[in-house]
């Protein structure tokens, strides 16, 4: 990193040895921890790899060992600081993706506001389809309400939708072996989240549809569920692509563990 840049400004940001690459972190949260804390994920279409900031305060970054800031950030797909969440000073603040390339380097491509509380938990997602133009994409931020006392006798999932050209979609979990089926929630919107629904724990094969069809409309098979553990199941990716083969912005649920 630059060593000018200064991460004086977070309240509390733990960095922890044993982690992976990404230089700023928490673990999973498994007590209280003092400030907010936040998650952020690129699944902003064909967008650049990027580090998210608070303000003008680098929050995630890959670490170097040769004293220059490494121009590799959070690709597509991907969660920063290893699917941990950041701590950072409770109130009002604007969250940023930065293009971490050479090229273009530190220009902010989403800008999300954001007013965060004492000792609550959230996601930033960069979403949408990335416009090569003015060099754009969207973003939200969603509150991860979950408790804080665990349950061993279940597991927490919800589901968010990140796919911009996505129809309200329902999440549903088939246990493959009996064939019994668990709705998770309502149908959800693109850029909302739906609530925490405790499920018994087990392998799953996930499925969303589209409000009023019982056609799928993305799966994804043989997905465990732990107890006493909170997942996020997210819809991301282009919805006119096939949701089989490789192609890396093809419809798909990715599964985060909130803790």
């Amino acid at each position: 990193m630059k060593p000018s840049r200064s991460f004086a400004l977070l309240l509390g940001v733990v960095a922890l040895a044993g982690c992976d690459q990404d230089a700023v972190q928490i673990s999973s949260i498994t007590a209280p921890v003092v400030g907010a804390r936040v998650k952020f994920f690129n699944f902003g279409i064909n967008a650049p790899q990027v580090n998210f900031y608070a303000g003008n305060t680098k929050v995630t970054a890959i670490s170097s060992t040769t004293g220059t800031e490494s121009t590799v950030g959070v690709a597509y797909g991907a969660v920063a600081a290893g699917n941990n969440y950041i701590a950072l000073a409770p109130g009002q603040t604007t969250f940023s993706g930065r293009i971490s390339a050479a090229v273009d380097k530190d220009l902010p491509i989403a800008s999300i506001p954001a007013t965060l509380e004492d000792r609550r938990a959230y996601s930033v997602y960069l979403s949408g389809f990335y416009n090569t133009t003015t060099k754009q994409v969207e973003g939200f931020v969603v509150p991860d309400n979950f408790p804080d006392t665990l349950d061993y006798s279940q597991a927490l999932v919800r589901f968010v939708n990140a796919s911009p050209n996505a129809q309200p979609m329902q999440l549903t979990l088939r246990e493959p072996v009996a064939g019994t089926e668990i709705t998770v929630g309502g149908a959800i919107a693109y850029r909302a989240a739906g609530v925490f629904v405790g499920v018994p724990t087990g392998s799953y094969d996930l499925t969303t549809r589209i409000s009023g069809s019982t056609a799928a409309a993305i799966t994804r098979t043989a997905v465990s569920f732990l107890p006493g553990r909170v997942y996020t199941v997210t819809a991301r990716g282009d919805m006119t692509l096939p949701t089989a083969g490789t192609a890396v912005n093809r419809p798909f649920l990715d599964n985060s563990i909130n803790r």
